[in-house]
């Protein structure tokens, strides 16, 4: 079985990135878009990574087009509209398919009911969260309506970073 930490993905600088260095953190990792209802959510990601980033938790935002053509931007349009509207700082990556036919490899696995069936199925929108414990494990997934600065994601953080 794949691991997270066995993909290379290409970060917004058009870098190609492993994620073998996030293993031993928690991670969220989040479809985001830029002309969506739930584009403020980028605050509140910003605001957990900042709480928590010193504890070995991470944000890994993966801009998606796939939902009403609602992140038609180029990366480095993304890039500068994350930074300048949001002040963020968390790694945000090249804009990739989250479903369908294009759907990239790294949310072939984290939409796998067969590897995940708790938290497996298909992305329903811009900023399905996935929470990932230290190991590369996928121990929650959060709907776009869950706001990431809710007591619910909080606490599902907490515990996990609990974990050593």
């Amino acid at each position: 079985m794949e691991s997270i930490y066995d993909f290379t993905v290409t970060d917004i600088m058009g870098m190609e990135t492993s994620l073998a260095p996030y293993r031993g953190k928690v991670l969220m990792i989040v479809n985001v878009a830029s002309k969506c209802g739930f584009t403020p959510q980028y605050r509140g990601l910003q605001a957990i990574y900042d709480r928590f980033k010193h504890r070995g938790f991470e944000v890994l935002g993966f801009p998606a087009n796939d939902f009403l053509h609602q992140e038609p931007a180029s990366n480095s349009e993304i890039r500068e509209f994350c930074t300048i509207n949001f002040g963020v700082t968390f790694p945000m990556f090249a804009k990739i398919s989250v479903q369908g036919k294009d759907i990239h490899p790294l949310y072939q696995l984290l939409t796998s009911k067969e590897v995940h069936p708790e938290f497996g199925g298909k992305i329903t929108w811009n900023f399905n969260k996935f929470l990932v414990d230290r190991a590369g494990n996928v121990i929650a997934r959060f709907d776009s309506r869950e706001v990431p600065e809710s007591p619910k994601i909080v606490d599902a953080i907490e515990k996990a970073l609990a974990v050593r």
